[in-house]
């Protein structure tokens, strides 16, 4: 396993010096080694959207290793972990608190999980606020200089991990009720459902948002849409998705994240 790349999201943002503390102690261990920003604009403590954002990004992310921080509890008994995937030449360094399982998933599942709770690989401070500084980066800074992922800490049993917070659909024959999981940055609003849910829906279908009824269109592109009009198309990620053209969905329909949406056929 390649581990001379890291991948990192988090919550942090950008105007603190958080995600420069982060990098610069994973970069007092390997100075020369690449790490991707993936993002740190997760909404702060939202551990469902970085789980989401995470599985959208992960696949098209290089083998080494994969730092997730979006932690709430930090400072509490929640775990912080190390994670190799079956698959796809990865190790997820992250707290466990359920923000692991949708990427995890693509790779196979689990093939090795230790706690991170050797505190000789730690960085000693005054309070237990900054795992990330603490207790992440040094993990991954070891790791990149070669030390064993069970130096780190105790193994866990797969079946003791927090499992994911994402929302399971509804699905029957005659409808779908789904939740919203993600609006992107133009407005698209998208769904708890893959291509495959959405197969038996035809061309013009119904929408209830809010209380209030409306219709909609099966669309494959954004420039399918008419002008007002809404528009159900599968994103590049395989999911169902709400959009019109040129202007967001989500602020049209009153939409956030969570708010369900039941489709039909009309």
């Amino acid at each position: 396993m390649s581990k001379s790349v890291v991948s990192f999201l988090s919550d942090y943002g950008l105007e603190d010096e958080f995600v420069g503390v982060v990098k610069g102690v994973i970069g007092s261990f390997s100075p020369s080694t690449p790490i991707i920003d993936i993002t740190h604009n997760i909404l702060a403590h939202d551990i469902r959207a970085g789980s989401l954002a995470l599985a959208r990004a992960v696949q098209y992310l290089p083998e080494g290793i994969v730092l997730a921080i979006v932690d709430p509890g930090v400072g509490t008994d929640r775990k912080a972990i190390a994670v190799e995937a079956n698959e796809g030449g990865k190790i997820f360094i992250a707290p466990d608190n359920g923000l692991l399982p949708p990427a995890l998933s693509l790779f196979g599942g689990v093939k090795k999980v230790v706690e991170l709770n050797n505190e000789q690989y730690h960085i000693k401070a005054f309070g237990g606020t900054f795992a990330g500084r603490d207790i992440f980066a040094p993990a991954v800074g070891q790791l990149l200089v070669g030390t064993n992922l069970e130096d780190l800490g105790d193994r866990v049993e797969t079946h003791d991990l927090k499992p994911s917070l994402l929302p399971v659909p509804k699905i029957s024959s005659k409808y779908l009720e789904a939740q919203v999981l993600w609006i992107d940055h133009f407005g698209n609003v998208q769904l708890n459902l893959d291509a495959q849910d959405i197969d038996f829906l035809d061309n013009n279908l119904s929408l209830v948002i809010n209380g209030q009824t409306m219709d909609a269109k099966r669309v494959k592109t954004y420039q399918d849409i008419v002008e007002h009009q809404v528009g159900l198309l599968v994103d590049s990620y395989g999911m169902a998705c709400l959009s019109m053209n040129c202007q967001s969905a989500a602020l049209a329909l009153d939409l956030k994240t969570s708010s369900k949406v039941v489709l039909s056929n009309k």
